[in-house]
Order: structure tokens, then C-alpha cells, then sequence
């Protein structure tokens, strides 16, 4: 293990690489505030379910997105089948300056899906979208 002198201490170079990460964090207000911004029409589709016309982002646009206003998050799931349906809970956690702060939501699917996708892709996709709009992006779609 290397030790380092950092300001007048001394620590190891693995402190040293945890202390620069920090540094090029976000300040969690600041992120925040970029995410509850209305998303720009561009990103925006739409699509008719049940005769219902629905406003959406698709999962990839919103992961383009996090990278943007919150580089480095992470994303976890757990999945859990019951026979009939798939279920995801999904956990996205941002790296602000002040710590790693995280909110989950799930989404579900029925496994005899006779639509696009698959119900694991499906149900994740949809708990990724609603665990953005728990941290504002997007969430003026839901309303």
C-alpha cells in the first residue's frame, strides 16, 4: 500500500482516488435541479394503448440523460417471478458530492406478453422509468 501526502496528512493512494472522485461530483441540489427540468420535445414519443394516446421517454434516452445531469449512477435490480407475472424492483442511486443518495420503484409485466419486448426487458425498462421520475426527470409525463 502507497502513502501519500494529502494537505498536510498522509493517506493511501486508495483515499487519494476515493477523495478526487469526490471532487468531480455533483452537488446533489445542483443535480436535482437539472432533473426535475421538463424534458425537451425531442427526447419525447408517443405511442396509442388502448385508444389512449401516452407521452413517453424511452429507458435508453433517460439512461443518456442520468449520464448527463449524474454521471456515475448506478442501477440494480432484483427480479422475482410469481408464475404469472415478472416483477422488478429497481434501485438508482446518485453520487452527489455529499454521498450516494438512492430511491427504487418496480415495475411488473405478465409473462404471456403478446407485445413488443420481452416481460423481464419490459418490467425493468418500467421500473428504470418510474425510479427517474422518483428523482423528477420525467415526471411531468406522469401527470
Amino acid at each position: 500500500m502507497k502513502i501519500i501526502e494529502n494537505q498536510g496528512k498522509q493517506i493511501t493512494t486508495k483515499q487519494a482516488d476515493s477523495l478526487l472522485f469526490r471532487e468531480f461530483r455533483r452537488p446533489l441540489i445542483e443535480i436535482m435541479t437539472d432533473l426535475r427540468k421538463p424534458i425537451q420535445p425531442r427526447f419525447i414519443k408517443h405511442k396509442t394503448i388502448k385508444g389512449r394516446k401516452i407521452n413517453f421517454v424511452s429507458w435508453y434516452e433517460l439512461n443518456r440523460l442520468m449520464d448527463f445531469y449524474a454521471p456515475g449512477f448506478e442501477w440494480n435490480i432484483n427480479t422475482s417471478f410469481d408464475g404469472t407475472k415478472v416483477c422488478v424492483i429497481g434501485a438508482l442511486t446518485i453520487k452527489a458530492r455529499e454521498g450516494d443518495f438512492t430511491r427504487s420503484a418496480t415495475g411488473n409485466e405478465n409473462s404471456d406478453l403478446d407485445a413488443y419486448g420481452d416481460p423481464y426487458s419490459n418490467a425493468e425498462a418500467q421500473a428504470f422509468r418510474r425510479s427517474c421520475a422518483r428523482w423528477g426527470l420525467g415526471l411531468h409525463l406522469w401527470g
